[in-house]
Parts: structure tokens; C-alpha cells; sequence
């Protein structure tokens, strides 16, 4: 799982030679959806998730909808190493949102936000140059969109078999990315190498990816799984730096170190167990592209 979802920033920034973003995310949605769909339909999951129709909307549009296209976005201008560590804040973020909804946190948790914040403020300050304000932007609302979708998923989905929401969600994107698609077709023959990235963005790092990450949460549970958060952008950094020959700064090391330590504190269990776990857990796994 930690490769699965590391690559996906490298096959993003490879696809946007050739490919707009809208088109990106309606190919990688459609053909994901083409696999998991029937799987959810044979399982006769589909009509039940479609009876809490307000809220799988909704968390359409903020899970996949949104910051797939803003991460494609911003991928046309920043290195796919640099988007993948500054997503690596989302749980800083899922940290953030509980505190801020009035979980207590003890002090080593409100030290981990700081020294998180400071590990991304430290990789953004030092690579503003490698990318527009724009980007930046982009790149911070696909991290607070990743943090707030599982917590709707958690809250307000979780009579729905996960996989069926996915599933479901990515037919719905297609949906709406179909008109826009259409408009933004490519002016001739994709390359060989925009292909196999558009084509293992959906298969495997879309459809295959959460098929073995709902496995994984069945056969070690949700925290254990988590561990994935502290890998993966260290593949996406490495992929990044040794296939497409991107620059890995010292600020960039330096800021991903602080990010990981402050994760790890914000958002370690307590002693006791409190509420702001149950709002977290499911956070800590949607560090993907």
C-alpha cells in the first residue's frame, strides 16, 4: 500500500504532459469505476448507499471530485516529490479540525501540530520559487479535502460499506467529468508512457489500491494500517527523484522530517482513549494522490 499510493503523484505529473486535468481525473474515475462498480452491484450494495444520496455527494466532491483535479492542477507546475510532501500534512490537518471542534489534546499532541506546521511551512518557504502561489493553494485545499472526507465517511456514511461509497463516488465523478472531457480531448495520440500512467493511476492506484487497503484494515484493523501515512510520500519523493530526475532539497528533507514527527505526536492515542481517536483514525489513512 505504501508504493501503491506513493506513485500516484509521479503518474499524475507524467499524465499532465499530455492531459488536462479535467480529462485526468474523468479517465482515472471512469475505468476505476468500471472495476469496482460491479463489484458493489453484484454484492446488491449499490441501491442502499444511493438512499444517503445528500451526504455520498458530498463526499464525492470533497474525497475525489475536487482534489483530484486540484492536485493534477498543481502537478503542471510543482515537481510531484514537493505535492507529495506537503499532502504528507493531512493528518496535521485531521489533527487541527478535532482540535479546533473541541477535542482536548494533551500537550505533546499541541507541540506535534506546531512542529508539523513548521515542517510544511519549512518545504513550502524554500520551494515557493519551484511553483506558483496557485499551486500552493491547490496543494492546501487537496490536503484539508482529504482530511475532512473520511471524517463524512466516518460520521455520516458508515452504515454504507466503504467500498460501495468508493465505488459509487467514482461513477459519480465520471459523471460529471464526462462533459468537461469531452471538450479537452487530447489534439493527437497519447504517448506510450501517458498511457501506462493514466492507466495504472486507475487500476492500481485507484481500483486494485482500495480493494487491498480495505483487506489490510480486515486483517489489521484501522490503526495499524495507518502506518502507510509515514511511507508513502517517502515513495512518492524517491520515484519522483529517480525516474524523473526531481531536485530533493535539504529543505524539503528537513521539512519532511518535521512533518512526519509532528504527525506522529498530534495524533499518537493517549493513555486513555478519547473521542478525538474515533475523528482521526480514519484520517491518517488518505495521505494518497
Amino acid at each position: 500500500m505504501s508504493v501503491i499510493w506513493g506513485i500516484p503523484y509521479l503518474l499524475i505529473r507524467v499524465a499532465v504532459e499530455e492531459v488536462t486535468p479535467g480529462t485526468l481525473v474523468f479517465l482515472r474515475a471512469a475505468l476505476a469505476a468500471l472495476l469496482l462498480l460491479p463489484i458493489a452491484a453484484l454484492r446488491g450494495e449499490v441501491r442502499p448507499a444511493l438512499a444517503v444520496w445528500r451526504w455520498l455527494l458530498i463526499f464525492t466532491a470533497i474525497e475525489i471530485a475536487l482534489p483530484w483535479v486540484l492536485l493534477s492542477s498543481a502537478e503542471t507546475e510543482v515537481s510531484s516529490s514537493l505535492a507529495a510532501l506537503i499532502i504528507a500534512g493531512v493528518p496535521l490537518v485531521g489533527a487541527a479540525i478535532a482540535w479546533a471542534s473541541g477535542e482536548r489534546f494533551g500537550r505533546a499532541s499541541l507541540i506535534g501540530l506546531l512542529v508539523g506546521l513548521a515542517g510544511v511551512g519549512a518545504i513550502v518557504g524554500t520551494e515557493i520559487d519551484g511553483g506558483s502561489t496557485k499551486a500552493f493553494v491547490e496543494l492546501g485545499v487537496v490536503a484539508v479535502c482529504y482530511a475532512v472526507g473520511p471524517i463524512i465517511l466516518a460520521r455520516y456514511l458508515a452504515d454504507v460499506p466503504a467500498l460501495t461509497v468508493v465505488a459509487v463516488s467514482l461513477g459519480i465523478t465520471a459523471a460529471m467529468y464526462a462533459p468537461i472531457a469531452a471538450f479537452n480531448l487530447p489534439d493527437g495520440m497519447l504517448s506510450g508512457r501517458v498511457i501506462a500512467s493514466v492507466l495504472g493511476l486507475a487500476f492500481l492506484c485507484t481500483a486494485l489500491a482500495f480493494l487491498l487497503f480495505f483487506a489490510l484494515i480486515a486483517e489489521i484493523g484501522p490503526v495499524r494500517a495507518t502506518v502507510i501515512t509515514y511511507v508513502n510520500p517517502a515513495v512518492a519523493a524517491i520515484a519522483g527523484v529517480t525516474i524523473l530526475g526531481e531536485t530533493f532539497t535539504v529543505g524539503m528533507a528537513i521539512g519532511f522530517v518535521l512533518v512526519l514527527a509532528g504527525s506522529f505526536l498530534a495524533t499518537r492515542p493517549t493513555t486513555k482513549r478519547d473521542p478525538s481517536q474515533a475523528l482521526l483514525e480514519p484520517v491518517l489513512a488518505e495521505t494518497k494522490g
